[in-house]
């Protein structure tokens, strides 16, 4: 089981390293790599703050930006025909392409309908061994 810590807009994903005896995280709302490890809740509150502090430290002495956490964009493959059902919803409710996602997906999360997506075309099929 996860549990998700934040902390300057960035989101930390916590789980148990039974091997390490200690709970590992990542902040996963970044393209770049920032971890954290912490033997206890206090533990890793501070190592998850010193982990961002110390990430913004080094972009700024690179003179770079940080990756922000959202840019609220994101792009999403479809087929072409549920592309065209959706525009076509969005047409007969009378708002943009983007509000009709936009209100779907609030709608989504407000419910907890949102499932882990299946990887579609990427499982292979055990092949079975004759007995």
């Amino acid at each position: 089981m996860s549990m998700v810590m934040k902390y300057k807009g960035y989101v930390g994903k916590v789980d148990y390293d039974e091997h390490e005896h200690a709970f590992v995280g990542l902040v996963v709302n970044t393209r770049d790599v920032i971890t954290f490890v912490g033997e206890t809740a206090t533990e890793l509150e501070e190592a998850l703050r010193d982990s961002i502090e110390d990430y913004l430290s080094w972009c700024a002495e690179r003179g770079e930006a940080p990756d922000k956490p959202y840019s609220g964009q994101f792009m999403v493959r479809l087929e072409p025909d549920l592309h065209a059902k959706i525009v076509l919803a969005a047409a007969e409710r009378d708002v943009s392409l983007n509000e009709f996602v936009r209100l779907q997906l609030e709608s989504a999360v407000a419910a907890r309908r949102v499932t882990p997506p299946t990887r579609r075309g990427r499982r292979r099929k055990a092949k079975r061994q004759a007995a």
